[in-house]
């Protein structure tokens, strides 16, 4: 059926007519100008609104997948810096045992120190964890030429200190204030440093002590018992008579027939028993240094023989004035007692 239409305009109202030519029947439909207009607008208000709605929720999944993105990312960043974080913590903490371990030999062999004896006297060094103040700022300047390079602070260093604009609204993420890159940065720097430093230290010591091996040898430096210390060096309360009372040794708590080592070369000075320590054995090692055992239950060494490190003199017991079985252990330097945990570079 063939239909034609038309339009016929009036100032109120708009008709269209529609025409079949098959039948000749005329269909008219009158509009108001008013209404036509009104829809007209309507469709084009919705359609603008339709447009932008959907731009807009084209730029939100956009954004939502960068997002999804920027955190995966994030998360991946955290874990890396925790990673990295962990490895500097141990790098630091090697670097302080080393640091630890090359100070006791310095004190125990007497490198570039001639009163060895006084400074063995002031107590334990420091332990990993404890606060060790930084020789940074005094070996600086023995740090060899071209040390350093990418590794020091440099200008492009300057981008992990800058704090960049962080847009809440757009989704943007931040980065944890107290454990940022920048004080990541300054503590490999740090590191970077001490580590030359150390080695440069080293390096020194090995030398010297090279030049020293019979001191070396001589130097009392592990534990003569595996146990565990049950008295320090010091004044403690007597178990006999509840009054203080210095305690020129260490106390090392073992199972009884446990092995005592030689902690050094040496010559057995005494090796019998005393009322106070029991059986006890002395070793000379010479340069002033004597160290001593006591309560021990079994003495396998006599007078006048060389010893040497790691070589079993004797058994832990518990003769003399002893309360329980353990190893009464004393290191003498020109007759002085001194806290013998100086002396034991591993425990």
């Amino acid at each position: 059926m063939d239909v034609s239409g038309g339009v016929v305009l009036d100032k109120k109202t708009i008709t269209f007519l529609m025409v079949s030519n098959r039948k000749g029947e005329t269909k008219r439909l009158v509009v108001s100008a008013a209404w036509l207009k009104a829809w007209l607008a309507l469709f084009f208000v919705g359609s603008v609104i339709i447009v932008a709605c959907s731009l807009d929720y084209v730029g939100l999944l956009s954004q939502s997948i960068e997002n999804k993105r920027l955190r995966a990312e994030n998360s991946q960043l955290k874990q890396q810096f925790q990673i990295v974080e962990g490895k500097l913590n141990a790098l630091e903490s090697g670097l302080e045992r080393v640091k630890t371990a090359a100070t006791k030999l310095r004190l125990i062999t007497n490198v570039d120190d001639e009163d060895r004896a006084l400074k063995l006297a002031i107590g334990p060094l420091p332990r990993v964890g404890q606060s060790v103040e930084s020789e940074l700022s005094g070996d600086s300047a023995r740090l060899p030429a071209g040390v350093g390079g990418p590794l020091m602070p440099s200008e492009q260093d300057d981008i992990l200190y800058q704090k960049p604009p962080v847009d809440v609204t757009k989704g943007e993420l931040t980065v944890e204030g107290q454990r940022d890159y920048a004080s990541l940065a300054l503590r490999i720097d740090q590191a970077v440093k001490e580590t030359v430093v150390r080695e440069q230290g080293i390096l020194e010591l090995w030398e010297s002590l090279s030049e020293r091996q019979t001191l070396l040898l001589a130097t009392p430096s592990i534990k003569p018992s595996l146990g565990w210390f049950t008295s320090k060096f010091g004044y403690r309360i007597s178990p006999f008579t509840g009054r203080p009372v210095m305690h020129n040794g260490l106390d090392i708590a073992a199972a009884p027939g446990s092995p005592i080592h030689a902690p050094a070369d040496g010559v057995v000075s005494f090796a019998g028993y005393d009322p106070g320590y029991g059986k006890l054995v002395s070793i000379d090692h010479g340069y002033g240094v004597i160290t001593r055992f006591g309560h021990t239950s079994k003495i396998y060494v006599k007078v006048g023989q060389k010893i040497k490190r790691r070589e079993i003199i004797a058994a832990v017991g518990n003769t003399g004035r002893s309360t329980g079985p353990h190893l009464h252990y004393e290191v003498r330097v020109n007759g002085e007692p001194v806290d013998p945990r100086n002396y034991i570079i591993e425990e």
